[in-house]
């Protein structure tokens, strides 16, 4: 397939191929979830099927077996585009993958993943998640053989700034990224969220989107959206959820071990994609800042497969980011340049946690490692997080 960039699911895929007789792929629209199952399929008879299509949805909700001679008998691989969309899902499906048939199947909402749906399928369907290209898929995108450090921030700062959704990445022109955002978006917007969440006030939830995107990486007050754009704490949370499951928004919990200590409440809001949080801010600089790179960092992290809280005491230390992993705490802080010193909420959590590794990951800078209250502190540059993590913290 002409511009086809592999992806780094790719791995993970083939090895659970063979295994289910369903394999989901679930993640943002647009992200690339059809366009890496055709490439699979590419030598295999193979039928797609996408549920935008009235007379497939309407033969799979009334009459399965019909649906099955129409659509899937003689099929090696059946591909269901956007599934959720049917009623039954969950128990058609099973009665395909029980007949023998292999199903991939996609879906831009977490709508897929609710029990009603999975309770039909255990054991029989293995789920993957497919986000915008990660840093190391824009690279290879963006066919950049030869790299020096000006060239790789002027591709880390675009990578921030316009996002990872393959259609944008591969449009060279700064206007038709813009515009294949806000397309994105308002589609995302009214298709995945409004109408799949049953939301009618689409101006509430377009209010309710920028005030978000601008507030993004601050804890989250519903008292205080509630006050400033008039909405009660039943439709933020309705909000909310509708964006999280729409893979548009991200939500951080507080990490927390010593509840008199810290905060356990309030969440963090991150975007899956910084082109998108950017487009719905109309904020496009030059330049990246502390918060967009806090945000970009998180969006690497998440196609890394990590769940990062944070961490913040009552006395107000804070630390960006906390992974767990194979019983490991590691706390990480994020910063646009490389720093001279140590911050003290930092050295808190050290202290406090007795942490074998901290991360400070930065954009501009050189790496580096120091010693402090006997943990390890790597000064890590953002383009190396995640060969480190495979390396260092037999990150898988």
């Amino acid at each position: 397939m002409e511009n086809y960039i592999e992806r780094e699911i790719k791995e993970d895929f083939d090895k659970i191929k063979n295994h289910y007789p369903i394999i989901a792929l679930v993640g943002p629209r647009q992200a690339g979830k059809t366009t890496f199952l055709k490439e699979q399929v590419k030598n295999l008879k193979t039928k797609y099927i996408l549920f935008d299509d009235p007379d497939a949805r309407n033969l799979f909700e009334e009459d399965i077996k019909k649906f099955e001679k129409q659509y899937v008998e003689g099929n090696e691989i059946t591909i269901l585009d956007e599934v959720h969309y049917c009623k039954e899902a969950g128990k058609n499906l099973k009665y395909l993958a029980d007949k023998g048939h292999k199903l991939w199947i996609t879906s831009s909402s977490e709508l897929i993943l609710k029990k009603e749906v999975l309770s039909f399928l255990v054991g029989r369907v293995s789920i993957l998640k497919l986000f915008p290209f990660s840093l190391k898929e824009f690279l290879i995108a963006k066919k950049q053989k030869e790299f020096n450090e000006k060239i790789i921030e002027r591709l880390i700062w675009e990578h921030s700034t316009y996002g990872g959704y393959p259609k944008a990445v591969l449009t060279e022109e700064i206007e038709i990224k813009k515009i294949i955002l806000k397309d994105l978006y308002e589609t995302m917007l009214l298709k995945d969220i409004a109408q799949n969440f049953s939301i009618e006030n689409i101006k509430s939830l377009e209010e309710f989107t920028k005030y978000i995107s601008i507030s993004v990486g601050g804890l989250i007050s519903y008292e205080s959206i509630a006050k400033n754009i008039n909405l009660s704490f039943q439709t933020i949370k309705k909000y909310l959820d509708a964006m999280e499951k729409s893979n548009l928004v991200f939500i951080v919990s507080p990490f927390f071990k010593n509840k008199l200590k810290e905060i356990v409440k309030q969440p963090k809001i991150y975007f899956i994609d910084c082109g998108l949080k950017n487009y719905i801010c109309r904020e496009f600089k030059n330049e990246i800042n502390g918060g967009l790179f806090e945000n970009y960092v998180l969006s690497e992290l998440i196609k890394m497969n990590f769940i990062p809280k944070y961490w913040r005491s009552k006395s107000n230390a804070e630390v960006d980011f906390v992974l767990e992993h194979n019983n490991n705490i590691i706390p990480l802080e994020i910063k646009i340049s490389n720093p001279e010193k140590i911050e003290k909420s930092l050295i808190s959590f050290i202290k406090e946690y007795k942490p074998k590794k901290a991360l400070i990951i930065f954009y501009k800078g050189k790496e580096k490692t120091i010693k402090k209250e006997n943990c390890e502190i790597e000064f890590i540059n953002i383009l190396n997080l995640k060969k480190y993590l495979k390396e260092e913290l037999k990150y898988e």
